[in-house]
């Protein structure tokens, strides 16, 4: 069987994240805005793929304000494409990180500082509310302060439900304990995923939270592909007349019920390739292959 866009996004099943719905097989925003070789992206090509993402049933879209090159941003790629919004269309963003207008990073925000950013996400997307805040942490302690900050922001209704990204699990419950979490957004891929993050998709499981994984197929540091080199991966690959990619998109969703996929790209033949790896259907014995091979 080869799997091709006849396959919509439904077909891998659906989640909640709070009282949203979502299928499974979401878009990550980030690719939109360059090539492969940093040159900037093809305006309408990117807005092609997001509408045709819509067409194929996505309803789930990853971005930030800080996704953005020389000349594109994912934001406002979005607004141009899709708005006005689908109903059921669900918008996740992330704050903590940001760049100058030079693109140059910035440390990272303070927790007064995430106002600023969430009004600049709402700016770009033309959007009154956030339906998905992810807070991305990085180097620290206690995320607390950060958390309180978003969680006034959504008794004022900025925001919908909140996330969080790049954490340890000491961190999900430093955010529960001042807000209800609706997912975690941490790297994690069939060939780098370690036993501490296994236990958190565990956990988020058993706690009805979302674990969305970023550069889920990744391989050997690089994006998985045509220059894929895993052996069990490429033997899946064949059996089900699918691509690598397919593959190890499908062994996340495999992972769990509440382990959603956001592969991005901004090419449409893979857009539709990565939709239909939704419904690619592994066996106990397929995936015990890729498991051992990891």
């Amino acid at each position: 069987m080869t799997f091709t866009d006849v396959v919509t996004a439904p077909q891998s099943g659906t989640w909640q994240l709070g009282d949203l719905t979502v299928n499974r097989l979401g878009f990550g925003a980030m690719r939109l805005t360059a090539n492969a070789d940093g040159s900037p992206s093809d305006r309408d090509r990117a807005v092609a793929v997001l509408r045709r993402a819509v067409e194929l049933g996505v309803n789930h879209i990853d971005t930030a304000a800080f996704y953005f090159s020389a000349r594109r941003s994912a934001n406002e790629l979005i607004n141009r494409a899709l708005a006005p919004y689908p109903d059921d269309l669900v918008i996740t963003t992330k704050v903590g990180p940001g760049r100058d207008p030079s693109g140059n990073w910035l440390p990272l925000a303070r927790p007064e500082q995430l106002r600023g950013q969430v009004e600049e996400n709402l700016r770009q997307l033309g959007r009154d509310h956030l339906d998905v805040v992810n807070l991305r942490q990085k180097g620290l302690d206690s995320i607390t302060d950060h958390v309180g900050a978003l969680a006034e922001l959504r008794d004022a209704g900025l925001i919908r439900h909140l996330g969080v990204s790049n954490v340890e699990a000491r961190h999900l419950a430093q955010a529960q304990a001042l807000a209800p979490v609706v997912c975690v957004q941490n790297s994690y891929g069939l060939g780098h995923h370690r036993a501490a993050q296994d236990d958190l998709v565990r956990s988020c499981g058993e706690q009805g939270i979302a674990f969305v994984p970023f550069f889920a197929i990744a391989a050997a540091g690089r994006e998985a592909g045509a220059h894929d080199t895993d052996a069990a991966v490429l033997a899946v690959a064949r059996a089900h007349g699918a691509t690598p990619a397919q593959v190890r998109i499908a062994w996340t969703l495999h992972r769990g019920p509440h382990v959603l996929a956001i592969p991005g790209t901004g090419d449409p033949e893979h857009l539709a390739q990565n939709v239909a790896a939704g419904a690619l259907r592994l066996s106990e014995e397929e995936m015990s292959l890729l498991d051992a091979a990891a």
